[in-house]
């Protein structure tokens, strides 16, 4: 991959990021982990509504408490232990995507979308600071709204581990551009 511009530390970060399951125990500096949030706060919303919190999990306790609402079967409930923080990103319901009251889209609320740039952003800064994340979405999101003492107004959309790593993984597959991307109607190649 080529990269050029101003843009290239921002693609390098886009090309070269992975989920990382694996985790030192060295502690994240808070102004890295305040620098990485700082990132997610400016993300884009609805309207501005900027729907999205965090809570930064460093307690032993409230990780494994975090890790028991994963399945068996998901690799990063390990991920959620042994990181030295966890960021947790809940969204505010009812705001983004509405205008006066009412959905302004067929999509109804939108915090999922707003949320999901913001830990984009999360994920993408921690890669520039060469730490580790992974996006992990399935989870039981009351219990974990329950440990986390979030009021019902909102919901519990992701949460990442974050930490050093001492290797990343190797890039996975990926379906070629030709057969993701059209031009003016579904079916007529953009790539010939």
């Amino acid at each position: 991959m080529v990269f050029r511009g101003d843009g290239m530390e921002l693609l390098k970060a886009i090309y070269e990021r992975r989920s990382i399951r694996k985790y030192r125990k060295d502690p994240v500096p808070d102004e890295i982990i305040l620098e990485i949030l700082e990132a997610a706060r400016v993300a884009p919303s609805w309207a501005n509504t900027q729907v999205s919190r965090f809570i930064v999990v460093k307690d032993q306790q409230i990780k494994e408490q975090l890790s028991s609402t994963l399945p068996q079967r998901n690799p990063a409930r390990e991920a959620i232990i042994e990181a030295p923080c966890v960021i947790c990103l809940f969204a505010k319901k009812g705001l983004s995507g509405f205008s006066k009251g009412a959905p302004a889209t067929d999509k109804g609320d939108w915090f999922m979308f707003d949320a999901g740039i913001a830990m984009e952003h999360i994920v993408l800064a921690a890669w520039s600071f060469g730490l580790g994340t992974v996006h992990v979405g399935m989870f039981d999101a009351k219990k974990a709204q329950e440990f986390l003492k979030i009021p019902e107004e909102y919901s519990v959309v992701e949460i990442t581990p974050l930490g050093y790593f001492d290797e990343s993984p190797k890039p996975t597959p990926r379906r070629p551009l030709n057969e993701s991307v059209f031009l003016d109607f579904f079916g007529q190649p953009y790539i010939k």
